[in-house]
């Protein structure tokens, strides 16, 4: 089987919230896309309830998008810790790590239930596990932290 980098990282040694650049690959064509590592809490110390984590998921798809080209996906780690971000090209952790922070901030401070896409039968897989007040004050939380541009040191953006 092959050996996937996120496995390799040491959940111990890293200092979240932070963003960390994974890997980027480049395609048979030339084209690049950037995985990134969005780590809103401390690996196995806490983790997200999947409603909260499932409203950011769903409000991050488009805060992010509206900040940075390329968007390709961003999806939510099994753990409930964070999320991947795919982009075509590369971005720095800082500009990665900005974009976060204004999406966040949006989403504890304007964000009302109407603003959340996707939370209807037709468009959502599981439309009843969703929670605004729970997004609210996880954003809260991790802004409070602050959001830093490196994974094993605090530097916050």
């Amino acid at each position: 089987m092959a050996k996937v980098e996120s496995f390799t990282l040491d959940h111990t040694k890293v200092k979240a919230p932070y963003v960390r650049l994974i890997t980027v690959e480049t395609g048979k064509k030339g084209d690049k896309i950037a995985n990134y590592d969005l780590r809103l809490v401390q690996p196995n110390e806490n983790a997200i309830p999947t409603a909260g984590l499932h409203t950011i998921e769903h409000l991050l798809a488009g805060l992010l998008r509206d900040q940075l080209a390329g968007v390709i996906d961003c999806s939510p780690f099994g753990c409930r810790t964070g999320f991947h971000l795919i982009t075509w090209s590369e971005y720095s952790t800082t500009e990665v790590a900005q974009a976060l922070k204004v999406a966040l901030t949006k989403i504890r401070d304007e964000i009302q239930w109407d603003d959340v896409q996707g939370t209807t039968i037709e468009s959502c897989g599981n439309y009843r596990d969703h929670s605004l007040f729970s997004a609210k004050e996880w954003c809260k939380k991790i802004l409070d932290e602050g959001i830093s541009d490196q994974p094993f040191t605090r530097h916050t953006v």
